[in-house]
């Protein structure tokens, strides 16, 4: 599969967006700025930026609580997402959610989720309510090796395989649940393999080569849309950082992280084979860090100076208006 400028230079520049926005995220937060936890999505940006390539803006996806990623990837506003991080009332969720629950129906991000395995079943409703609607939308529903020990997995995966529905299983398997390590806990050596269990097809992939990412996902939905049923995909990733900002990480060796880190981003693979193909020129790369970094700064500044909601809205939202009549 041939790649041309123009969309490793997109991908790039989403993978730089997210990375860029989880670092000054972290240093926010270290600094006292910014409320709440927040857990970082450094190192698994390839996944997030190569299936949400192939997504349109109709499609859907839910998300985890280290949902920063998905949402930028699939065409989340950063000035908004900062602004929900410093609980402002520009933010998503009007300054209430913070990191954990960002969501853009408008780009049919179904949102991030504190609650682990909690867009399993979102995507499958999303998923079956297309195809109640005769669209061709596909719903994409990432999650954690971890989170693939949940009950609502398999109730998802039955589901989504005995009505054929349009689902995209994106398992994100970095080799770590919260503080437990991914083969303490996980009898089989990949996730994949349990979509036998439910006559799914699935898939394993590097999930730090985004180029790799990017060209299963392609076939993967295509496949999906045609109305084939859903597939499972899993992605062979790292976490660089703690499961949350200021994790001491007692559970493994900073010099497993570190070997990682140099020996397996994303970015910098895919900026190193851009300039051996002789595709992409580094100084179009520089450019893009540039601009990233001067983006993300002025999202930090507007986001700083917006306003906090006020205390009567505390309860605006929670509930439907007297007088409201629902659907039937």
């Amino acid at each position: 599969m041939s790649y041309d400028t123009e969309l490793l230079l997109r991908l790039y520049r989403q993978m730089v967006k997210i990375r860029i926005f989880e670092e000054k995220a972290q240093e926010l937060f270290l600094a006292s700025e910014l409320p709440g936890f927040v857990h970082l999505y450094v190192g698994e940006e390839a996944i997030a930026v190569g299936v949400c390539e192939n997504l349109r803006k109709t499609d859907f996806i839910t998300s985890t609580h280290r949902g920063h990623g998905h949402c930028i990837a699939k065409g989340a506003d950063i000035y908004r997402m900062m602004a929900e991080l410093f609980g402002k009332k520009d933010g998503y969720c009007k300054g209430k959610g913070g990191s954990m629950h960002i969501a853009d129906f408008s780009i049919g991000m179904l949102g991030a989720n504190g609650v682990v395995g909690g867009g399993y079943n979102l995507a499958v409703g999303a998923a079956l309510a297309g195809k109640i609607m005769k669209r061709d939308d596909v719903a994409v529903c990432f999650f954690g090796d971890g989170a693939s020990n949940r009950g609502t997995f398999h109730e998802a995966l039955n589901m989504a395989a005995a009505w054929k529905l349009p689902v995209l299983f994106v398992c994100e398997n970095n080799q770590y649940a919260s503080t437990t390590p991914y083969r303490s806990t996980t009898a089989v050596e990949d996730i994949a393999v349990r979509a036998i269990g439910y006559g799914m097809p699935s898939r394993i992939v590097d999930g730090n080569s985004v180029l790799e990412v990017y060209k299963a996902a392609k076939e993967l939905i295509t496949w999906i849309r045609s109305g084939n049923g859903p597939v499972l995909l899993e992605c062979k990733t790292y976490r660089i950082k703690g499961h949350y900002v200021g994790d001491p990480e007692l559970y493994r060796a900073k010099a497993e992280v570190e070997v990682q880190f140099a020996n397996n981003d994303p970015i910098k693979r895919l900026a190193e084979l851009s300039i051996k193909e002789k595709l992409v020129k580094q100084s179009q790369l520089d450019e893009v860090m540039t601009e990233t970094i001067s983006l993300v700064e002025q999202s930090v500044e507007k986001a700083r100076a917006a306003q906090y909601p006020d205390v009567s809205e505390l309860f605006d939202d929670l509930y439907a208006e007297e007088g409201v009549k629902l659907n039937a």
